[in-house]
């Protein structure tokens, strides 16, 4: 039977306590404004405050609302991929918890997917509350990602977004582990748009994603769709060769000339050079390649599902 639900928001949720009412008061007040029914669905990723027992309250008390509990934590991504397997609605939202994706700007994602739009993604242009380094770098990423892969991956862009049921059901094919949510929808296709907003500052709390979150999505937004590290090795490979080769003739040179230099060094120089940057840099990258490869041959399930007030849908 055909989903009564028009519209599913998808939040992933880890140790949000300090904002998880403020984001349920608005999140109600908005959905009471639109033009069809919506459904709520917070994916607790393994937290370790009071979030998990603050999503029971609120499920118990609107009916809207429901959660999804993982075992234990999978991270950001997978918990967006977790809510949306279990979203029913013809048109799903995605939105951090942290109040820095404002609900209202949906209206206009609604907009856009009335005029027909599979996907609609929101566009920072402003981004407060975060540090010079912070934007920067995200910055500089986004550019050196359009550059490295094949994909239209749009700049500025995270992951809230609005996806039509037909592009979410071809999303929800893709089930490779070391995930880039925003990169695979850019690689599915169908027709997408942005709309600009304003990222406002952290409600309340901390950051989730530090540095070394911000690295690990980094490499898999590059890993999962370029082999550009592993140009970046052969080039390497063959800039070192060449320098061990000019290293070689300077040594021969000097013998010509008859300048002193300690008999035998540059010979094992010039070898440990060759030898050892070419395979630390190339077996270093291939390391990370054949450790996805690994990891999705396993073909262990993406998250396991502890409690749900949700049934997840057929794919």
């Amino acid at each position: 039977m055909e989903s009564e639900v028009r519209y599913s928001f998808v939040i992933p949720i880890y140790n949000e306590e300090a904002t998880l009412q403020e984001l349920a008061r608005r999140v109600a007040d908005f959905i009471d404004t639109l033009d069809g029914q919506a459904e709520v669905i917070f994916v607790d990723d393994g937290s370790r405050d009071g979030s998990l027992d603050m999503m029971r309250e609120i499920a118990e008390a609107d009916p809207r609302f429901k959660y999804v509990e993982l075992s234990r934590n999978y991270g950001h991504q997978i918990a967006i991929t977790a809510g949306m397997d279990f979203a029913s609605g013809k048109a799903i939202i995605i939105m951090d918890a942290d109040l820095q994706d404002p609900p209202e700007v949906v209206l206009e994602m609604i907009g856009k997917w009335k005029e027909g739009y599979d996907i609609v993604y929101g566009v920072r242009e402003e981004r407060e509350g975060e540090t010079w380094f912070k934007r920067t770098t995200a910055t500089a990423f986004y550019r050196m990602l359009r550059k490295v892969t094949d994909l239209d991956v749009p700049v500025d862009v995270g992951d809230f977004r609005l996806v039509d049921r037909a592009a979410l059901d071809a999303f929800r094919a893709l089930r490779e582990k070391n995930r880039y949510v925003r990169g695979l929808f850019s690689w599915i296709g169908f027709k997408q748009t942005g709309v600009k907003y304003k990222r406002a500052a952290r409600f309340a709390g901390d950051t989730k994603y530090p540095l070394s979150k911000m690295l690990k999505l980094a490499t898999d937004g590059v890993l999962s769709f370029s082999m550009f590290p592993l140009r970046i090795a052969l080039n390497a490979g063959f800039w070192i060769a060449g320098l061990a080769f000019v290293g070689g003739i300077w040594a021969i040179v000097e013998k010509l000339i008859g300048a002193y230099v300690v008999p035998g060094w540059v010979s094992l120089l010039v070898a440990v050079a060759f030898l050892g940057g070419i395979q630390l840099i190339i077996l270093g990258i291939m390391g990370e390649y054949i450790g996805r490869i690994y990891e999705e041959v396993k073909n262990r399930p993406l998250y396991i599902v502890k409690s749900s007030t949700t049934q997840r849908q057929e794919q």
